[in-house]
């Protein structure tokens, strides 16, 4: 690793750089990585928070919602002077006050099949913090055909689940064959979700990421973990890759060309 880091650098990340699975040379690789995380919501806000934090050198923040008052209960990166303005510049402002090491990109448009590919090029991981499982399965869908790891993070209520979703192990669509049908699993703002859950999901993929831009530890990968906040649990279930999965299986589609996210997920025979 080239980079070498100034003297307010060592400073900065010096709780890192004193730890041996880290050092000087990890937290170069940190600045010299970068991560693009979908969502600047409820987990993308601690993501977006600890990874900036944590020196990773270019995040790239994708969402093209608006700051709303009613975010404000658990989207912490936002205050009450960014209603009505776009959560990613909400979200670049946050960043460059909390660490000027780093590089926000942001994109203000909403993920499809139109623009993944573009989006996902040049990042070493994605996060995916979205809320609709059309996105999800995109997400996962357009990173493994680029060979991206995805940290995928999802919640409901008073539970969460992470799991990592690497170029060599199993899929999004090995633990979710389909999506379910549209309307059955509600979102919060007709269930609700309690404010600091996120926070927790969310820190449990940001230190995901880290872990993968770092080489270090062992990520999620082919393990799903359950996160239960009324009885304070996490369980752990391990899922297998599946042989006739049509993303990740042995025989493979080339691209998401005539998949229907917004109707199905399916992935059609030829």
């Amino acid at each position: 690793m080239t980079l070498s880091l100034n003297s307010t650098q060592l400073d900065r990340y010096s709780r890192h750089i004193i730890m041996d699975e880290v050092g000087p040379e990890g937290q170069a690789r940190l600045l010299s990585g970068s991560a693009l995380v979908i969502g600047a919501g409820g987990l993308g806000a601690p993501v977006i928070q600890y990874l900036a934090a944590a020196g990773v050198g270019t995040i790239g923040i994708a969402d093209d919602d608006i700051v709303e008052r009613s975010n404000l209960q658990r989207q912490i990166i936002h205050t009450d002077a960014n209603i009505g303005t776009p959560k990613v510049d909400s979200a670049a402002a946050f960043v460059e006050a909390l660490n000027p090491d780093v590089a926000v990109e942001t994109y203000e448009t909403r993920v499809t099949a139109g623009n993944v590919e573009s989006l996902l090029n040049g990042y070493d991981v994605v996060v995916d913090t979205s809320d609709n499982f059309p996105t999800r399965y995109l997400v996962n869908d357009a990173a493994r055909l680029a060979g991206v790891p995805v940290s995928h993070g999802a919640i409901y209520k008073f539970e969460g689940q992470v799991t990592t979703l690497a170029p060599d192990g199993p899929c999004y669509r090995c633990l979710f064959r389909e999506p379910p049908e549209p309307g059955a699993v509600p979102d919060c703002a007709t269930t609700g979700v309690l404010g600091v859950l996120p926070g927790t999901v969310g820190c449990i993929q940001a230190t995901e990421t880290v872990k993968l831009l770092l080489d270090a530890g062992e990520p999620l990968v082919g393990r799903l973990l359950f996160y239960d906040a009324m009885d304070m649990s996490f369980e752990t279930i391990d899922y297998q890759a599946n042989p006739s999965c049509p993303i990740c299986g042995d025989d493979p589609i080339e691209s998401i060309e005539g998949i229907e996210y917004e109707s199905g997920c399916q992935v059609r025979a030829d």
